[in-house]
């Protein structure tokens, strides 16, 4: 339950925007930005990457919401839970491996940060645009997280799991608007869930 009475029960991040629209309208553009920019990486895998932020901060609302985007933007659903049992084991791309270790160290402890860290991530081919990337999924969610948090948003991952049978079937939809210029599929399933 909201802790603000005149928030809905089933309150939503929109529910907060409205609040202060003048406010959260530079932010929304901030966020698409940082979520849907230039592509160093693909939609399904930013929304992996804020999942896993997510989780590490405990933050059950969007760790929920952006594991059930990514599993619609073509991520194994089992990707989540095996990053965080262990990075290494996990089943996703030895490139990303580096990736994962760098956000929760920057999730967790990021006073410890250090050279040798984004080197693991060069190591692996990526570019400095990558790991900036990187960076400001992570900031962004750390964002995100407190803002659900602190406002009590409600956190039952069943809710996103309900939102998100009727977003894969309008997917087709948002990628038909997509084919005539009227809208980014990746932005039409993260709003229909959040």
């Amino acid at each position: 339950m909201p802790f603000m009475p005149s928030m809905p029960a089933d309150a939503l991040v929109k529910d907060i925007y409205s609040i202060n629209p003048q406010t959260f309208r530079h932010w929304l553009h901030v966020e698409e930005a940082i979520m849907r920019g230039p592509p160093a990486f693909t939609a399904g895998e930013r929304e992996l990457m804020a999942a896993y932020v997510s989780q590490l901060d405990s933050c059950t609302y969007c760790a929920s919401s952006h594991s059930e985007a990514a599993v619609i933007l073509g991520v194994d659903p089992l990707s989540l839970n095996a990053l965080m049992v262990d990075i290494d084991s996990a089943p996703i791309d030895s490139r990303f491996r580096p990736i994962f270790k760098f956000l929760k160290k920057l999730t967790l402890t990021p006073y410890k940060m250090i050279q040798a860290d984004a080197d693991a991530v060069y190591a692996e081919g990526w570019d400095e645009r990558a790991l900036h990337d990187i960076i400001m999924v992570c900031c962004c969610f750390s964002f995100m997280n407190r803002l659900a948090d602190g406002h009590g948003l409600p956190s039952d991952p069943a809710l996103f799991k309900a939102r998100a049978a009727p977003c894969a079937r309008r997917l087709s939809c948002a990628v038909s608007e997509t084919n005539q210029g009227l809208s980014s599929p990746a932005v039409a399933v993260s709003s229909m869930i959040n």
